[in-house]
């Protein structure tokens, strides 16, 4: 059996697992990258992040098109293939698998095809396609192999009436109405996106409210737009079954005694890590309590020799997190400096309307420091916000007692994922809420509403500061 050693091996061509390779790569380290499919990307690529993305922009122009029915009238053929909306995604697939392939060539890293599994916290055993066995020797190994979606045992997936969050755009044509279970991000972008279609979509979960850990005025903002499209939430409701009838519909049951139907099922009930075919404990680890692969602020796991990122560590399970998690973990492997570690994460939700946030929420400001100021504006009140039609949205700054520091930045609307940086630049720099109202920003833009809301905190903070009137 062939044997190789190299400085780094990583398993997983994913987000995390690429720029781990990159970093590792350009440091002059020998690197060797292990994905057991024919296209590297990962999940991320192939049936999440960039799929659904590419649906949503259509989403988007269908839904605008009927907002503007006194310019030309629209509707989406009754019997159209759900290929069809995503009809550049073989385009934008294959310009991605070429740049990340042109990228490994340039820095001269090893792209390994097969399967991988421990033998050892030093050693890989690999089985080609053909079946081929090497090994593969290195005192650091990434594992940045990913995860799959969670099936509950009363759902019962068959990927022809109920789908995962893998599977649900095989669907042949776009159903008529869908049923999504959950409440999580991979619920809400997918329902907003098949309502904003034209899909009756309901959704059910067993919380109050979707996105649980944004504030409520948030997700409120969120139900409304969904709502105002014809969608319909049901929180506050578990669901105890849920099977197709083998004639016309996905008939769901809860603990409440409801019963739903729907054309299809979308079941996004989380994620696993993908680790099960790596034999992990041969290498002296395993899974924590979450079924997760533990790892410290290094993202180093229990044995030293293997790290960890990206969604087999678990939250917040964002490509761009995943991206810095595999570049650290690479840095940290090789002691190579890393830079600051910057904990100031943005989240995006690509749902209709879009949401994303940073740093500390209102609830968990409040929580966590008592007394704070909040600025929140609507884009119905900034002249962008009219002009674009985006008037169900939202920006919010929550900064401290004393109306200074910012803590976070909220925003809901059309372009929310844009926005949101500008927030995070202003947190990294430890900034105080006066740059928004120092800066000038181009009108109209919706950008102003940083503006307007910073001078709402400092209207607050004056009010604070003026001497009380003596009796």
């Amino acid at each position: 059996m062939n044997s190789q050693t190299f400085d780094m091996l990583i398993i997983g061509s994913g987000p995390a697992g690429q720029k781990a390779a990159v970093q590792a790569a350009r440091s002059g380290a020998t690197v060797a990258i292990i994905e057991k499919t024919r296209e590297l990307g990962g999940s991320c690529v192939h049936r999440g992040t960039i799929p659904s993305k590419t649906l949503r922009e259509n989403a988007l122009r269908v839904r605008n098109m009927r907002l503007n029915a006194e310019l030309a009238s629209f509707e989406l053929p009754e019997d159209i293939e759900l290929a069809t909306l995503i009809d550049r995604l073989s385009e934008v697939l294959e310009a991605h698998d070429i740049y990340m392939r042109r990228q490994l060539n340039r820095y001269n890293v090893t792209l390994i095809h097969g399967r991988a599994r421990f033998i050892s916290s030093t050693a890989l055993e690999i089985t080609s396609v053909k079946g081929d066995r090497e090994i593969l020797n290195s005192r650091n190994i990434v594992i940045a192999t990913g995860s799959h979606p969670r099936h509950p045992e009363n759902i019962p997936i068959d990927h022809e009436y109920l789908f995962d969050s893998d599977s649900i755009l095989s669907m042949l044509y776009l159903p008529k109405s869908l049923i999504v279970l959950g409440g999580g991000v991979i619920a809400s972008e997918y329902a907003s996106i098949f309502q904003a279609l034209g899909v009756q979509v309901t959704m059910i979960d067993k919380y109050p409210r979707p996105l649980g850990f944004l504030d409520d005025d948030l997700t409120q903002t969120f139900i409304e737009g969904f709502q105002s499209m014809g969608g319909k939430w049901i929180g506050n409701t578990t669901v105890s079954s849920a099977v197709w009838n083998g004639f016309d519909a996905v008939e769901v049951k809860t603990m409440e005694g409801e019963t739903f139907k729907g054309e299809k099922l979308l079941c996004a009930a989380g994620r696993a890590a993908n680790v099960k075919e790596l034999q992990i404990s041969n290498a002296g680890l395993n899974l924590n309590e979450a079924g997760l692969i533990g790892v410290d602020d290094n993202l180093q796991t229990d044995v030293p020799s293997i790290y960890a990122a990206g969604d087999v560590i678990g939250p917040p399970s964002l490509a761009s997190a995943s991206m810095e998690q595999g570049r650290r973990a690479a840095c940290n492997a090789l002691e190579i400096e890393a830079g600051t570690t910057h904990n100031i994460i943005p989240v995006g939700i690509y749902s209709i309307p879009e949401l994303s946030s940073v740093g500390e929420s209102e609830t968990q400001a409040r929580k966590k420091f008592g007394n704070i100021l909040v600025g929140i504006v609507r884009f119905d009140e900034i002249a962008r916000g009219q002009i674009s039609g985006i008037q169900e949205g939202m920006l919010k700054i929550v900064c401290d007692a004393l109306g200074k520091k910012v803590l976070g930045v909220m925003i809901v609307g059309e372009g929310a994922t844009e926005l949101i940086h500008i927030g995070q630049m202003a947190l990294m720099a430890n900034a105080d809420v006066d740059i928004f109202v120092e800066s000038i920003f181009n009108f109209p833009t919706l950008a102003e509403a940083y503006r307007d809301a910073a001078l709402e905190i400092i209207h607050q903070r004056e009010k604070l500061c003026r001497p009380k009137p003596s009796a």
